[in-house]
């Protein structure tokens, strides 16, 4: 019984994590080059004709020599769409951005057990990190500047 519940349990993939956190970091600057230098903002809005669907939002929280702690989240959402908040570290030297925190979830672990308290899914790290990469890859297809570029 005991040998099941070992060949059952989830293990990180961790070639695929790294993939996908590689990927990320190159998504990232594309959409927020200067993020080491200026500690700012951007904002790319994604519409639908004339209408507004939402508003991607790229914040430097924490920038230090070899890292850059963003806030990626989701503005002018639609009202029956939950709106997603990641806290993401960026590390330049490795050239790799993971998800370290999400919604009200300070720090994200690996693996969970499962079940658990708060139903955290086992493998909730590697899924948060693919999430970003889609929606990332959305904002560079379908995004574009919310405010006209002034010259």
């Amino acid at each position: 019984m005991d040998v099941n519940l070992l060949r059952d349990r989830y293990r990180v993939d961790l070639v695929g994590l790294q993939a996908a956190c590689e990927a990320n970091y190159a998504r990232l600057m594309r959409l927020l080059p200067q993020m080491r230098e200026v500690r700012g903002s951007r904002r790319v809005a994604l519409s639908q004709g004339e209408r507004l669907l939402g508003v991607l939002t790229l914040e430097v929280v924490d920038a230090c020599p070899y890292t850059t702690t963003l806030r990626v989240r989701q503005e002018h959402s639609l009202p029956w769409l939950p709106a997603p908040q990641l806290e993401v570290r960026v590390y330049h030297d490795a050239r790799m951005a993971e998800v370290v925190g999400a919604e009200n979830a300070r720090r994200i672990r690996s693996v969970y057990p499962y079940p658990n308290a708060d139903m955290h899914q086992p493998d909730e790290k590697s899924q948060l990190n693919l999430f970003l990469g889609e929606w990332l890859s959305h904002c560079l297809a379908c995004g574009h500047e919310l405010e006209p570029v002034s010259l």
